[in-house]
């Protein structure tokens, strides 16, 4: 369990999704070139080449393509390769991260709030970014039997559902004054419907103003009406 303890202190609950959000590429691909030899990934790739071509076009989902993709170049391997290099990466991954985003995280960190990252990749990398951060994580979580990966999940896909599954088993929300969420796609949208406001990125304009949000003047972002 990654998630730390939860006070009922915290002005707000700040969520934020990864991959396109916080950081706005996939940092799930970035990890296997990062982290496995070419040649390795070649001779597996080839094996699932028809679920990637299904996936690309738009025939195959994201959250049944990424456990597929995680067996098939894990699978097998030492742990302690990934996990050692996972600290060079997540350092290279930090330093790539939206500058917006990165911005009003640090703000909710100023206001004492509590940030969690929420994501559907995997936690040999996200957790030392979260450490470097300075805040919680809610993610896939991997299997590491007799110091190997074995190939599958410890946690279901957290993605769509399990989203806002994962953030009411680990907090209680009336604990917490607002609750705001950061995403990118669809797969946020159950997310979003926790909280009091949202961010999507690409379509929404302007981030919430977190630092006068009890003013009656204020303005941001309200969730939408479904």
């Amino acid at each position: 369990m990654h998630a730390k303890s939860k006070t009922n202190k915290a002005l707000n609950l700040a969520l934020f999704d990864f991959d396109g959000t916080l950081y706005p590429k996939d940092s799930f691909t970035g990890f296997i070139f990062f982290t496995l030899p070419k040649q390795h990934i070649v001779t597996r790739g080839l094996k699932i080449l028809p679920w990637v071509l299904a996936y690309y076009l738009g025939l195959y989902p994201a959250h049944a393509m990424r456990p597929r993709l995680f067996q098939s170049m894990f699978k097998g391997v030492a742990a302690d390769l990934p996990q050692r290099l996972a600290q060079t990466y997540a350092q290279k991954i930090i330093k790539e991260l939206d500058q917006d985003l990165l911005q009003q995280l640090y703000l909710h960190q100023q206001r004492g709030d509590h940030v969690v990252l929420v994501s559907a990749s995997v936690d040999l990398y996200l957790a030392p970014i979260c450490e470097f951060l300075n805040i919680e994580l809610i993610c896939t979580q991997t299997e590491i039997k007799n110091g190997v990966l074995s190939g599958n999940y410890n946690s279901k896909d957290c993605s769509c559902e399990q989203k806002k599954l994962r953030v009411m088993q680990e907090y209680n929300l009336d604990h917490y004054q607002q609750i705001y969420a950061y995403g990118n796609s669809h797969e946020d949208l159950e997310m979003f419907s926790l909280t009091d406001q949202y961010y999507m990125v690409g379509k929404t304009q302007q981030l919430p103003d977190i630092q006068n949000h009890t003013s009656p003047t204020h303005i941001y972002q309200q969730k939408e009406k479904a």
